[in-house]
C-alpha cells in the first residue's frame, strides 16, 4: 500500500514525532541529549526550519516546528538522524538502524492549537511519570517559555509572543497555562492527528488546507462532517 504524503505548507507549524526502533532508548547519558539538541539547532538552521517546542524522552522526541520551505522538515529529520545515529552507536559499540521507519507529523491550525501542542509535548514527562511538574524536566523547551532560560535551539512561536507585552508577563501567562490539564479528547485529537498524519484543527481551517492542498486531510466521516474534506478520491464535492 503506498504510504500517504505528509501534509507540508510552507509557514504552517507541524507537530513531529521520531521514535526508537521497537521503542528502545535513544537517549541514555545526559551527553546524548546535548549533542541531539545541538544537531537540532544546526539542522534547523541549515535548512529553515523554526523550532517552537520539544521534549527529548528516553525512546522518542516531540517537536513543534514550523518549515520554512516544502522539504525544510524532511531535510532537518534526515540530517539529524544520520548524525545522530553515527554518535549514538559510536558511543554505544552498537551497529543498524536507531529510528522506527519515518517520523510522523500533523499539520496544525496555527490559531488554535500552537499553544496547546506546546503544552502537550513539555507535559509529555508528567503524564509518563517520570516528573511532578513540567519544569523538572531538563530535556524540553519549558524552562525557556516559563522561566526565560536562555534556548538557542527555539524560535518563540507568535502566539507565545501575544502572551504579553514583556519577557517576564509572557513567562508568568504561560506557567498559568499549566495550571489546568489537557482534557481527554484534546489529548486524543492530538495523538490521533499525529500518528495518523491528518491534519489538526477546525472545520474552517481543514477546509482551507484541503483547497490549498487538493486532498482529504481528515478520516472520512470524522466528526460527522464529510463535505469539510472538500475532496475524495482526488475529486471535488
Amino acid at each position: 500500500m503506498a504510504r500517504r504524503p505528509r501534509f507540508v505548507l510552507p509557514g504552517h507549524p507541524q507537530h513531529v514525532i521520531v521514535r526508537g526502533n521497537n521503542r528502545d532508548p535513544i537517549f541514555i547519558a545526559n551527553e546524548d541529549y546535548h549533542f541531539y539538541l545541538e544537531k537540532l539547532r544546526d539542522a534547523a538552521n541549515a535548512y529553515g526550519c523554526e523550532i517552537h517546542a520539544y521534549v527529548l524522552m528516553t525512546n522518542h522526541v516531540h517537536l513543534l516546528l514550523t518549515p520554512l520551505a516544502e522539504t525544510s522538515t524532511a531535510k532537518l529529520i534526515q540530517q539529524l538522524g544520520r548524525y545522530y545515529v553515527q554518535y549514538f552507536n559510536y558511543a554505544y559499540r552498537r551497529s543498524g538502524t536507531l529510528w522506527e521507519g519515518r517520523y510522523k507529523a500533523s499539520l496544525i491550525d496555527s490559531e488554535a492549537y500552537a499553544l496547546i501542542c506546546h503544552r502537550y509535548i513539555e507535559l509529555n514527562p508528567v503524564r509518563a511519570g517520570m516528573v511532578a511538574h513540567a519544569v523538572d524536566y531538563p530535556w524540553s523547551s519549558y524552562r525557556s517559555h516559563a522561566l526565560g532560560v536562555d534556548n538557542p535551539v527555539l524560535t518563540p512561536h507568535a502566539l507565545y509572543q501575544s502572551l504579553g507585552d514583556s519577557a517576564e508577563a509572557r513567562q508568568a501567562a504561560y506557567r498559568a497555562l499549566f495550571d489546568t490539564a489537557l482534557d481527554a479528547k484534546t489529548l486524543d485529537e492530538l495523538r490521533v492527528a499525529v500518528n495518523k498524519a491528518w491534519v489538526l484543527g477546525n472545520s474552517q481551517f481543514k477546509a482551507r488546507i484541503t483547497c490549498q492542498l487538493e486532498r482529504r486531510v481528515e478520516p472520512l466521516g470524522r466528526g460527522g462532517d464529510h463535505k469539510s474534506a472538500a475532496f475524495r478520491n482526488g475529486k471535488q464535492v
